[in-house]
């Protein structure tokens, strides 16, 4: 019985010598972390209201609060996926745009790439 007492003490002095130094060890690395950026990168890198060198019109705008696209920028482009939809494609209709660009070049340009279908 001394035996199993003494093999109780042990396990519970090792379990509490474990867990300070977990504390101690969670301490010290959240101390001694690289501090981190003070701010995210911001996207997207181009400001809505650029205009092209060659045209007058702005290169992208942002859409309307229910995702469709001004006439003058009908192409739609999404963020999340980094594609962009023409009029007449296949998913268009139900694209909810962040972005309308006035041509497809224009959208390639910024990094989006056209949908398959």
């Amino acid at each position: 019985m001394s035996l199993m007492i003494t093999a109780m003490r042990r396990s519970i002095w090792l379990l509490l010598i474990g867990a300070v130094g977990g504390v101690a060890w969670g301490w010290w690395r959240d101390h001694n972390a690289p501090p981190s950026p003070s701010a995210p990168p911001e996207w997207p890198p181009l400001e809505p209201a650029t205009v092209a060198p060659t045209t007058d019109v702005a290169h992208w705008v942002s859409s309307n609060d229910d995702g469709s696209c001004p006439p003058s920028h009908p192409i739609k482009a999404n963020d999340n996926s980094n594609i962009f939809h023409v009029p007449g494609g296949r998913f268009y209709e139900r694209t909810r745009a962040e972005r309308c660009y006035a041509t497809a070049e224009a959208a390639i340009a910024d990094g989006y790439r056209q949908a398959k279908a």
